[in-house]
């Protein structure tokens, strides 16, 4: 097969399996969830707080976005594991390495579109129930924020991708970031901070402020994160290549 219908037969199969193409919408659907909730709520209250972050709490949702970001990556794999799927896709493409890449492009492209969907529609819903506070896309950093909040769900999506090739299980693999990822920020105090901004979240999130404090950028703690995901997928490429499946 060529590279071209490899990476087209794996897209089918994250449209065409129902618990893939919930785990996508579900990206979508719990940031808005999220943003509709908190924004509508506090959100006026909040944007009056002396030292408020007007961008960054506009895309405080994507903190549980990224949890169905990763539960995608990681159902996305693991279900090759299932049933014996992996000897059926290696019939048909023996070429480990174009299959997995073809695999890692379909999550990561569909991720990414996602992604950016869900980053600039939460923005724009949920500056609909802050009324005088609200910004546009034109406030400083706000754009910028709205794009890479889009990339950092994708890398986070390859993260849980490459971390299932390896370990072979989504269970273990969502057991292992989940808690992760929603008490280890809490772990660390202030003295740690230096060590905390290169954790995997923590660095892409910094695009998501305005003006972000540290020794990292938006950017470079965004590339951060692409260097944990880029060590993941390295990690399960060697998985799928020298395992027996």
């Amino acid at each position: 097969m060529t590279p071209t219908a490899v990476l087209h037969s794996e897209w089918i199969k994250i449209r065409s399996v129902r618990s893939l193409y919930g785990s996508l919408a579900a990206v979508l659907a719990v940031t808005l969830a999220v943003t509709v909730l908190a924004l509508g709520t506090v959100g006026q209250e909040q944007a009056e707080r002396a030292g408020a972050e007007p961008v960054f709490d506009a895309f405080y949702a994507l903190n549980f976005g990224q949890i169905a970001a990763i539960a995608f990556g990681a159902a996305a794999v693991s279900s090759e594991f299932l049933g014996g799927a992996l000897r059926i896709s290696l019939a048909v493409v023996p070429r480990r390495s174009l299959f997995y890449a073809a695999k890692m492009t379909a999550i990561g492209g569909s991720a990414l579109v996602v992604g950016l969907l869900t980053s600039f529609t939460a923005f724009l819903v949920g500056q609909l129930f802050l009324g005088e506070h609200a910004i546009g896309l034109g406030h400083p950093g706000a754009l910028r924020a709205a794009v890479g909040g889009g990339i950092y769900l994708a890398l986070m999506a390859l993260f849980a991708a490459g971390l299932t090739a390896l370990l072979r299980s989504a269970v273990a693999v969502l057991s292992l970031l989940i808690p992760f990822l929603l008490i280890v920020p809490f772990v660390f105090t202030d003295i740690a901070t230096a060590v905390a901004q290169y954790l995997p979240d923590r660095a892409g999130q910094l695009v998501l402020h305005q003006n972000p404090e540290g020794s990292l950028g938006p950017w470079s703690g965004l590339a951060v994160t692409a260097a944990w995901a880029a060590a993941a997928l390295l990690a399960g490429w060697w998985a799928v290549r020298r395992r027996d499946v």
